[in-house]
């Protein structure tokens, strides 16, 4: 059995070991998918395996330090993303109110009871808000020919 490649975080290049670093996290993280799909708590949640996946993917993108949490600078940069920047004390009270181990960050599994469970929480509604807005039709295309009678 070939052994497997060790991450040093000094080697910005990458190469297998972070493949491979990638690819556990993200079974790891499918593992938890699949434990709040066998959980009777969420068998009402509509399109949850959808949702599911799209948590997934935000998660993985915020994950700036490969760490399996994301940390007040990946939520940082989460929430400027989104449009909604934020100062450091909002970033420590966000994830003060979603770390129920007191590590200082959000575990994937605190952002789905984060996402899926009853509590309202600041970081929810703004992800919300990002999803609907990304729904919205938007005009594309050349903007028509005003004339100065039909300025409001």
């Amino acid at each position: 059995m070939a052994e497997k490649p060790k991450l040093d975080p000094k080697d910005y290049q990458g190469g297998k070991a972070f493949g491979q670093l990638m690819e556990d996290r993200e079974a790891a993280l499918e593992a938890i998918n699949k434990d709040f799909l066998q959980d009777d708590k969420y068998k009402e949640v509509d399109d949850i395996e959808e949702k599911l996946q799209t948590y997934k993917n935000k998660f993985l993108e915020f994950d700036l330090d490969t760490s399996g949490d994301i940390d007040k600078m990946g939520l940082k940069q989460m929430l400027e993303k989104l449009g909604q920047p934020k100062t450091h004390l909002e970033l420590m009270k966000i994830i003060k109110e979603v770390d129920t181990t007191g590590s200082g960050t959000i575990s994937y599994q605190e952002f789905l009871w984060m996402m899926l469970g009853g509590k309202s929480s600041i970081l929810r509604l703004i992800l919300f808000f990002e999803n609907a807005a990304k729904d919205a039709d938007k005009p594309h295309g050349i903007a028509p020919k005003r004339t100065l009678s039909s300025l409001p």
